[in-house]
C-alpha cells in the first residue's frame, strides 16, 4: 500500500471531476457509503480505457459513483450494475437521473446471488467489475465469469482489506472472519488455472484477472 505522503502526492495530479461526483464524494464519506478511493478509481478508469471496453458488469452499485465514473470515462459503454440495498439504489438512481451519463447504466435491483438470469440476458462482458460482499467475492466470481468475453478481464476491489489481510491479531471476531475470507480468495484465484491474476496494491487493492489462452 503507498504511504500517506505518495498518496496524497498522486490524488494531488489527479484533475478536476465533474460537481456531481464531488457531491457523491461528499454524500459518501458523510452518510459512511464504501465508494473506489480516488486512486484506486483512476487506475480503474485507465483498465477500462486500455481494454476499450464496451459492455462492463458492475457488482455492487453503491450510490452508482464508480458506475457513473465508467460511463464518463467510456462514453460509448453500456455498464450493468446490480443492487441489492434499497436507499442504496434510491440515491444512485436519483444521482443517475441528475446525470448525462446515466442512460448508459442499467441497474438491476436485486441480490447479486439470485439474478444471475437478469444478468446473463445482456451478457457477454468485455469486463466485469466486482466491489461488492467481501465475504461472497468467490461465489460472485465463479457465478458471472462465465458471461466474461474470451479476452475480457475481471476487476476486484478492496482485496487488501486496508492492509488487515497481512494482519495477524485482529480483535473483531467479525472483522477476522471477513479477512480470512478475503485472504481466502485472493489465494484461490492466484492459484485459478484459468486465470492470470495480479494484485496492484493501489486504492484498497485491485485484483486484476485475465483469462489464460
Amino acid at each position: 500500500m503507498l504511504n500517506d505522503k505518495l498518496h496524497s502526492y498522486i490524488e494531488e495530479l489527479i484533475p478536476g471531476r465533474e460537481p456531481l461526483f464531488i457531491e457523491m464524494e461528499n454524500y459518501a464519506k458523510e452518510n459512511k457509503v464504501p465508494i473506489m478511493e480516488l486512486v484506486g478509481i483512476e487506475a480503474l478508469l485507465q483498465l477500462l480505457r486500455i481494454q476499450d471496453s464496451k459492455k462492463i458488469l458492475e457488482v455492487g452499485t453503491a450510490i452508482g459513483y464508480s458506475a457513473l465514473r465508467m460511463a464518463e470515462a467510456l462514453p460509448k459503454a453500456s455498464i450493468v450494475t446490480i443492487e441489492r440495498d434499497l436507499e442504496r439504489i434510491q440515491v444512485a438512481e436519483e444521482y443517475m437521473g441528475r446525470s448525462k451519463h446515466g442512460e448508459q447504466i442499467l441497474l438491476i435491483k436485486g441480490d447479486a446471488l439470485e439474478v444471475e438470469e437478469l444478468v446473463k440476458g445482456q451478457a457477454p462482458y468485455d469486463t466485469i467489475f466486482v466491489d461488492a460482499a467481501k465475504g461472497q467475492y468467490k461465489k460472485f466470481f465463479e457465478i458471472y465469469s462465465k458471461y466474461l468475453k474470451s479476452d475480457g478481464i475481471i476487476i476486484t476491489d478492496n482485496v487488501l482489506f486496508k492492509g488487515l489481510v497481512t494482519e495477524s491479531e485482529i480483535e473483531s471476531k467479525r472483522i477476522r472472519n471477513l479477512v480470512k475470507k478475503i485472504d481466502g480468495f485472493n489465494q484461490w484465484l492466484m492459484n485459478h488455472p484459468d486465470y492470470h491474476t495480479v494484485i496492484l496494491p493501489v486504492g484498497d487493492g485491485i485484483a486484476i484477472s485475465k483469462k489464460k489462452r
